[in-house]
């Protein structure tokens, strides 16, 4: 009985026709891809890697992110499923997480991992006998935002360039931020104008549709109906400029009344404090039914436009009432207040004065990363899953004044007005705090560092703090 061989998988079958003409393509030293969602950059590149161990009997990789912490469930688990799609044995490799490596038995080529979060994360992948032929640099916007960008991506090129003798290269993968002065966009149409360089720009609509699902196509053109400009940032990957008014999707949408009769077993409070200036509340109400993070009311007291200044102790003492009218008309059982994490004496103040109330009170230090919060408040706005009480009525009137600074966007960063900013922070402090449960009733596509349960063990999730 003669034993069947197994067919060998087609290139052209996996990687999209965009990305053909570049597979075996060396005479690029550069390779730069971007895209918007569900460009299928990443399943090239764990493809593009993948191959190169097999195919080069002399040529390793070397995958780096800046953050060490954000590899094994990004680029880790893609080069595992482009094993898969290559139709590869998993037993013709040595694959371990500690060090992250994956190796070819048969020519000893590796796949290695590295974060760039200091010089000396990259000194020992040097590979004398296989030496590294592709450096894959993943999330290139991390290394423009948190290193130093240019000058970062040189030293990494010469680190690793040593002792080729052809066919080294290094390949770009980032999701274009939106505005078109930032960094990383200077440095790729600078890098556009060399010989050695080539870029590939990619978006759902060059994926055959039977890859994608009509579920995804029906997200995207959810987004496009509901926010043009948006859509064409998130799902096509262009640089679409950045409006000086941050939340330009709010509208009359998103005011709604919500329902006394409904119960909100857990209410999420986003507090902003000043001594001077507003000390604000903001709350909101959890619908996992109808999956809505709904705005229930607000508390706002101004000293200097009341002209009376209230004290850490008043201001917990307003938090208690605040709770116990909201625990009386929705049945609330637990209040999760989020609170600037400068107001820690005030964060006292309220734990002090609610001990004994017959509602559990959780109380933590917000989560102040400015971009990332409103990059989420954004996303909850614009698929409708945010919505604001007229009864917050400091925070309506916010949400039309709440700006960037125009230089700062000349600048290619973008750094919000310090006005105006109260009741916008609260509630960026509210949604972050609430996210780990709102971030699932987004589109799977458009979540941050998803993690995917069929891939990771659910020791390994609750490790993580994800379950």
């Amino acid at each position: 009985m003669t034993r069947q061989k197994k067919p060998q998988v087609k290139i052209s079958d996996i990687i999209i026709p965009k990305y053909m003409p570049i597979f075996n393509d060396r005479k690029y030293k550069h390779v730069i891809l971007t895209s918007g969602r569900a460009g299928t950059k990443s399943s090239f590149m764990a493809i593009r890697a993948d191959y190169q161990i097999v195919s080069d009997r002399n040529g390793s990789v070397v995958v780096l992110r800046k953050h060490h912490n954000k590899l094994r469930k990004t680029v880790y688990k893609e080069l595992l499923r482009g094993l898969n799609r290559l139709q590869l044995s998993k037993k013709k490799f040595l694959i371990t997480k500690s060090p992250m490596e994956i190796t070819y038995k048969k020519y000893r080529t590796t796949i290695y991992f590295s974060g760039s979060d200091g010089i000396d994360d990259t000194k020992g992948i040097i590979d004398e006998d296989k030496p590294i032929r592709l450096v894959v640099l993943d999330e290139l916007t991390e290394f423009f935002e948190d290193g130093e960008g240019e000058d970062e991506l040189a030293n990494i090129e010469a680190t690793f360039v040593r002792g080729n003798k052809g066919g080294f290269q290094m390949l770009y993968l980032y999701n274009p931020p939106k505005n078109p002065n930032a960094p990383i966009n200077e440095w790729c149409r600078k890098m556009e104008k060399r010989s050695d360089c080539i870029h590939i720009h990619t978006d759902y609509r060059d994926v055959p549709e039977d890859w994608l699902g009509p579920d995804l196509i029906e997200t995207a053109e959810e987004m496009k109906s509901a926010d043009e400009k948006m859509y064409r940032w998130v799902w096509l990957g262009e640089s679409v400029g950045v409006d000086e008014l941050i939340y330009y999707m709010f509208s009359e949408r998103h005011k709604q009344k919500p329902d006394e009769n409904r119960t909100y077993e857990r209410v999420y409070i986003g507090g902003d404090y000043g001594q001077q200036n507003a000390t604000t509340f903001q709350a909101f109400g959890l619908n996992e039914y109808h999956r809505k993070m709904t705005g229930l009311a607000e508390y706002y007291h101004s000293g200097r436009e009341a002209g009376k200044q209230r004290s850490p102790s008043d201001y917990a003492k307003d938090m208690v009432a605040f709770m116990d009218r909201m625990h009386e008309i929705y049945r609330t059982s637990t209040f999760y207040i989020f609170l600037d994490p400068s107001a820690q004496g005030l964060q006292e103040e309220i734990k002090r004065a609610s001990r004994r109330l017959n509602y559990n009170v959780l109380i933590k230090n917000a989560e102040n990363d400015v971009a990332l919060g409103i990059s989420r408040v954004q996303k909850l706005l614009t698929y409708g899953i945010l919505s604001i009480s007229p009864l917050q009525e400091h925070a309506i009137k916010e949400f039309g004044l709440y700006e960037y600074d125009r230089k700062s966007i000349e600048k290619g960063k973008e750094v919000p007005v310090k006005e105006n900013d109260h009741c916008m922070d609260a509630i960026r402090y509210a949604v972050m705090g609430a996210w780990k449960l709102t971030k699932y009733w987004l589109p799977q596509e458009i979540r941050e560092d998803t993690i995917d349960a069929d891939d990771i063990s659910k020791k390994e999730m609750k490790e993580d703090g994800y379950i």
